[in-house]
């Protein structure tokens, strides 16, 4: 008997591949990862013989049939928000991943009074460079991977945003609606903002980019204690977006450090 694989069902339209429908009510998950990351998942969908996609979908239902809880996958979710996060906040978290009355020691500089503190501005990091009146390049920032941490490499970089590219559409988008006729020659830092980024937690009607060295609002009332800034951020109505409140303060540093606290890192 022949060990040759036999021909399959012939398809009704052979010059047409054949599409897989998924059943009503589904729908696709999308998400951007890093190449570490993408790499941490295939090792993991290798060795239980599965797709990366199956491995998700796995997950999925353990969650809804019961089989995984709720509060295993949230301690290993916790862990990696702490690995990922590239700003630090302000103070240490509890298990709910809320801060706690605990500064954290890099952030010391914070509760000695230095650095200005700023609107934190919830879009897509990029940097534009401005020749004559005129956008030259459209750049987006990049973060070393827990791979590079390791080797020494802990400052993010700028890197060509693709113009063509399906993820840096809305960074174009965003660029092009931004009147850059008045900014001088350089290289400027903005937070690109619109409808269809991060959420548009702002609710913008259009996208703009906002630099950081000319436009971002800064706050010189911000309060340097826990209990000052949960009360403060309750109620800091954004500068940029009146009427929607400020997602948090970024606090900059003269010498480049940076430190974060969000409205929403307090427990309610």
């Amino acid at each position: 008997m022949s060990d040759a694989r036999q021909p399959g069902r012939p398809r009704k339209d052979p010059s047409t591949l054949a599409r897989w429908v998924p059943p009503e009510g589904w729908s696709r998950l999308v998400a951007w990862i890093s190449p570490a990351e993408k790499k941490a998942l295939k090792r993991v969908a290798v060795e239980a013989d599965v797709s990366v996609a199956d491995l998700v979908r796995s997950l999925a239902s353990g969650l809804a049939a019961g089989v995984v809880t709720h509060e295993d996958l949230l301690g290993h979710v916790r862990k990696g928000l702490q690995v990922m996060e590239k700003i630090p906040t302000l103070f240490e978290r509890d298990e709910h991943f809320h801060v706690v009355d605990r500064p954290r020691a890099e952030c010391s500089w914070v509760f000695d009074g230095e650095g200005v503190g700023t609107e934190k501005l919830d879009g897509t990091n990029i940097r534009l460079t401005v020749r004559s009146g005129l956008l030259v390049r459209v750049e987006k920032r990049r973060n070393p991977s827990k791979a590079q941490k390791q080797q020494g490499i802990v400052d993010g970089w700028y890197a060509d945003a693709d113009e063509y590219a399906a993820d840096d559409k809305w960074i174009f988008a965003a660029a092009r609606a931004t009147d850059v006729s008045a900014w001088p020659d350089g290289e400027h830092p903005c937070e690109a903002l619109g409808p269809r980024i991060q959420g548009n937690p702002l609710g913008l009607d259009g996208a703009v980019c906002v630099p950081f060295n000319m436009a971002v609002p800064s706050y010189d009332d911000v309060p340097r204690t826990f209990g000052g800034l949960r009360e403060y951020l309750a109620g800091l109505d954004s500068r940029y977006a009146p009427g929607s409140f400020a997602e948090g303060i970024v606090f900059h540093h003269p010498d480049g450090r940076r430190a974060k606290i969000k409205r929403k890192d307090f427990a309610r």
